[in-house]
């Protein structure tokens, strides 16, 4: 254990650090979507801050991720028979390595909504490691594009597709593997790609269930409670707070739903878990409960207006979400009091992110809306480039890295 939360606080340590410069997380050093950079812009367009602009070929909705001057997102022609990892540079937009990592014959199908690519990479000093579910896992070299290990024996049946994105922790790569078949989270040694352990779903909710509600698309976190670390994990029918030097479980708390897709956030007191696709709800629990706190351990919930596909951004006592139809939300994270509600234009799938003092929400249609943080909500700026966002955002430096539907851009004062 000991050795563990060791690499926790060096991992929080090295990130910090570098946050400014590096996005290595598809929420950033932190995982949460927030970033310590200034002076980004609130304004473009086509014409106006953008520093370089790069086709992306095929097909992806994974969001960058950003080590120094490399930029690094997956792609995947849209039958799913080749799949791709990218590098482009930050500085020039050239793409400096485009590496077939699989080829599948006879891929499953998708929801024609999503892609075969869609997991975000994770990236350090040196490598790289993407992530496309059933069909592969990849370690490359960042200095020669070369693959260094792959996995392709962790597999499930999606049926709508590969989502969730791998995560880092020490020596640890960890992966959730979900499907209406089996779910599991696995973690890797991330050097050789060798198992050290694997956590099954339990079987008390999953078994008694039909398999197209066994199914879940979300990426953990992990948080530090009283120096020990835990690793929030969202599925299907429940939430559980794992160790992750082990798999061991320390809580959980059940909701009953599937598709789970939105990612944890948490703050100091609270962890703020989604329950679901068809009927999306957001809880507040405490991480300090042991076994089953369906009861004992949630604070609040909030049932209506919560997103299926993006994830919450939360800054200082605030939570900002945005549905999937467009309704933005500015919730009180302590009592989960809505403190005001607005209509944004377009539909919503990429998560928003916080630098500056300002909250950008971007919509499927191409759409940036840029607010003012705080307790009133109030439109800074609008902005439109291309033909929409799938995928996150990353921020480095001065910098906002958006991938559209077919283009990357370095937007840039």
């Amino acid at each position: 254990m000991r050795s563990c939360v060791t690499f926790l606080i060096i991992g929080l340590v090295s990130y910090s650090a570098l946050g400014g410069e590096n996005w290595p997380d598809f929420r950033g050093p932190a995982c949460n979507g927030c970033s310590d950079s200034v002076g980004l812009p609130v304004e473009w367009s086509e014409t106006q801050n953008v520093k370089w602009k790069t086709p992306i070929h095929d097909r992806g909705w994974s969001s960058p991720v950003v080590w120094e001057d490399q930029i690094w997102l997956t792609t995947a022609d849209k039958d799913g028979h080749q799949m791709y990892a990218v590098c482009v540079s930050s500085e020039t937009g050239r793409i400096l390595y485009d590496v077939k990592v699989f080829e599948e014959k006879e891929p499953q199908k998708i929801n024609p909504r999503n892609s075969y690519a869609t997991p975000s990479p994770v990236i350090e000093a040196g490598r790289v490691y993407v992530h496309f579910g059933t069909f592969g896992t990849v370690c490359l070299d960042t200095k020669t594009g070369e693959i260094l290990w792959q996995r392709r024996d962790m597999n499930c049946k999606h049926m709508q597709g590969p989502v969730s994105s791998p995560i880092l922790f020490g020596e640890l790569l960890i992966l959730h593997i979900e499907g209406t078949d089996v779910q599991f989270i696995v973690a890797l040694k991330k050097t050789t790609g060798e198992t050290v352990w694997r956590t099954d779903r339990p079987k008390e909710f999953y078994d008694t269930v039909e398999p197209i509600v066994r199914k879940a698309y979300s990426t953990p976190i992990i948080i530090e409670l009283n120096g020990r670390p835990q690793m929030i994990s969202n599925g299907a029918q429940t939430c559980h707070a794992y160790d992750p030097c082990t798999g061991g479980e320390f809580w959980r708390v059940w909701y009953g739903d599937d598709s789970t897709i939105s990612r944890p956030i948490a703050n100091k007191e609270l962890v703020f878990v989604n329950t679901g696709l068809v009927h999306p709800k957001l809880w507040a629990v405490r991480p300090d409960g042991k076994g089953d706190v369906s009861n004992s351990g949630v604070v609040w919930k909030i049932e209506k207006n919560v997103p299926a596909e993006s994830t919450p951004v939360i800054v200082d006592n605030l939570i900002y979400i945005v549905d999937d139809k467009g309704t933005a939300s500015c919730i009180e994270a302590k009592t989960g009091k809505i403190i005001w509600q607005q209509q944004l234009e377009g539909e919503y799938g990429a998560s928003p992110v916080y630098a500056d003092g300002h909250v950008y929400f971007f919509n499927k249609e191409g759409k940036t809306t840029v607010i003012k943080h705080g307790r009133t909500f109030k439109v800074v700026a609008t902005n439109h480039l291309g033909d929409g966002f799938m995928a996150s955002p990353a921020i480095v430096g001065k910098s906002l890295i958006l991938r559209s539907k077919t283009h990357l851009y370095r937007i840039e004062k």
